[in-house]
Formats: C-alpha cells, sequence, structure tokens
C-alpha cells in the first residue's frame, strides 16, 4: 500500500454561482444518488433546484407564505419536503411542482425537516421546542409521536434506522432509541446548531455556538475531538464531514470555509482560508460520493459550487 499523504484538500475552485434567490439562501442540500442536481431554499419563500454543473435553474417551487429554513431530499429524489416561518411542512412532488400534503401542528417556525431512510417517515424540529415525527404512508394528517424533552427550539434533526438525534438551543444532543424507547441527553452547553453522524453511526459531528465542533462517541457522549478557528456565535452555520469522512468542513459567519483533519483537528491550509462569501455562510455540504466537489449557501443571496481543479 502507498503511504497515506493525509486527506485530500478540499475543492475551493468556484465551478458556479447560484444566484436566484432573492435574498439570504438558508440551505442547499443535494438530491441523493449521483447527486447531479440541488435543492436551495431561502427568505424569498422559494426552494430552487439547480443542475450543478452548469448553474441553471430548473425549477421554482413557490407555495410558503413565509421564509424557507429546510430541506430535505427523498431517498428516490421522487419529492423532498421544506418548512419554515409557516408553521406547517410541504411535501413536494420533484416533477409536477406542486405540493402533495402539507402538515400542520406545530407551534412557531419549522427550523428542521428530515426523512428516515426510505421516507416513510418524517420527522420536524420547531422553534416550540418539539419534534414531531409524521406517517407519510397514513392519509392522517396527525403526527404519530411527538418529542417534548427539549427546553427550547429544535435546530437539528438526523434520522436513521434505529435512532432520532436531536440538536437544541437548550444546548442539549438527544439521541431516540425507537427500537430500545431509550434517551441519551449529552449536555454540550452551547446551542447546537447541527449534528453530523458518520456512517456507522459511532460518532457524531456537533455545530455549536461557542465557535467549536465536537466529534462525540455515541455510545458514551464523550469528546472525541475539537475544532476551532471559526467564528460561529450568532447563526446556524454546518460543519459536516469532507469526502471519506477524512476531514471536518465549516462555513463560518464570516464566510470563510475552514477544513480541519478529522483525526489530529489540524487546520489545513490555506489557514485562514480565503473569504468566499460576502455574508454569514448558512450550510455547508460536501458531494455524497464526489471527492471533489462541495456546496455552501450564505445570507449573501447564494449557493456556491466548488470543485477541485480538473
Amino acid at each position: 500500500m502507498a503511504p497515506s499523504r493525509g486527506p485530500l484538500p478540499l475543492a475551493r475552485n468556484l465551478h458556479v454561482t447560484l444566484d436566484g434567490h432573492k435574498g439570504p439562501v438558508n440551505v442547499a442540500r443535494y438530491a441523493k444518488g449521483s447527486a447531479k442536481y440541488i435543492l436551495t431554499g431561502g427568505q424569498d419563500r422559494t426552494v430552487r433546484l439547480w443542475n450543478a454543473s452548469l448553474g441553471t435553474e430548473i425549477k421554482v417551487f413557490a407555495a410558503h407564505g413565509y421564509e424557507v429554513l429546510s430541506v430535505a431530499v427523498a431517498h428516490d429524489n421522487a419529492k423532498f419536503a421544506s418548512s419554515g416561518g409557516d408553521r406547517s411542512i410541504f411535501v413536494w412532488d420533484v416533477t409536477s411542482g406542486t405540493t402533495t400534503r402539507r402538515l400542520p401542528g406545530h407551534m412557531g417556525k419549522i427550523h428542521v425537516v428530515e426523512f428516515n431512510e426510505d421516507a416513510s417517515v418524517l420527522a420536524s424540529g420547531s422553534f416550540d421546542s418539539t419534534v414531531r415525527l409524521w406517517d407519510l404512508r397514513a392519509q392522517s394528517r396527525a403526527p404519530i409521536q411527538i418529542l417534548e424533552e427539549a427546553r427550547d427550539a429544535i435546530q437539528t434533526i438526523h434520522i436513521n434506522s434505529t435512532t432520532i438525534t436531536t440538536g437544541s438551543v437548550d444546548g442539549y444532543v438527544r439521541a431516540y432509541d425507537l427500537r430500545k424507547g431509550e434517551l441519551r441527553s449529552d449536555y454540550i452547553g452551547h446551542p447546537v446548531t447541527a449534528v453530523v453522524p458518520t456512517q456507522d453511526s459511532e460518532t457524531l459531528l456537533v455545530t455549536s455556538l461557542d465557535s467549536h465542533i465536537r466529534l462525540i462517541d455515541t455510545t458514551n457522549g464523550k469528546v472525541l475531538n475539537g475544532f476551532t478557528g471559526h467564528t460561529n456565535s450568532s447563526y446556524r452555520c454546518r460543519a459536516c464531514f469532507g469526502h471519506s469522512e477524512a476531514t471536518v468542513v465549516c462555513g463560518d459567519e464570516n464566510g470563510m470555509v475552514w477544513a480541519w483533519d478529522l483525526l489530529d483537528a489540524k487546520l489545513l491550509q490555506p489557514n485562514p482560508p480565503p473569504k468566499v462569501h460576502s455574508k454569514v455562510i448558512t450550510w455547508t455540504e460536501h458531494h455524497p460520493s464526489d471527492a471533489g466537489e462541495m456546496i455552501t449557501s450564505s445570507a449573501d443571496g447564494t449557493c456556491k459550487v466548488w470543485r477541485h481543479p480538473t
């Protein structure tokens, strides 16, 4: 075997800028599979579908009455969910561009929606401090379960086959084991804005408003590593893993994209990184399979696709 040369450098060459939104872009998600498409949600109350390679806008999904804060794409790309200031979740059919259902019930803006693996269940987290679970196969518009343990707004959710993990402004990461009916709470001590698990679900990347990203052992809550250098104290930013989980990547409030080696938490060059957005970077997401691509969205009204130089 060839000696390891450490993680690949981050994709930092601007490929295209997606600038159709009027006002801040709050979220940018890759489609599933080969992920040739991107969905963005903005303060202009729209969700927009883009071709990531060409930078062209394919479709505008307009039904929200308030800003869009979250988008989740189903496993087969046939539908997606969006949420925001409306207090209802919108489920969309991608082909027709229309909503197939709207799920009311939350008492405040909905910061996050996420599907489970086969998109049969949708979870939503709100300013009202609750997480609601919705069975999309049932006709009922009532949630199948409400999780009420948080003491402040829910900002982030992740679902896998057995566990729902949530992050709240109350400073806790909570993991609900659905099979055992158990809850584990890990106190971070600062508002939690993002939780992203590794593929083996054994560790969790937690972004919080103390300009600190932590890698946490999901079995005991122990902090395995900490990543600092970026600025994140006021806005929801999102750290994620780089290609093959060798790096940690996060856009910050100064419009800079930071990267660290996962194992030793060393900042990767350039340090400090260049400013690539004029306002806070609201979302950072690495391409699910391509080593050389990632996206960032920002309050500056743009989403940018980054690639390695070919």
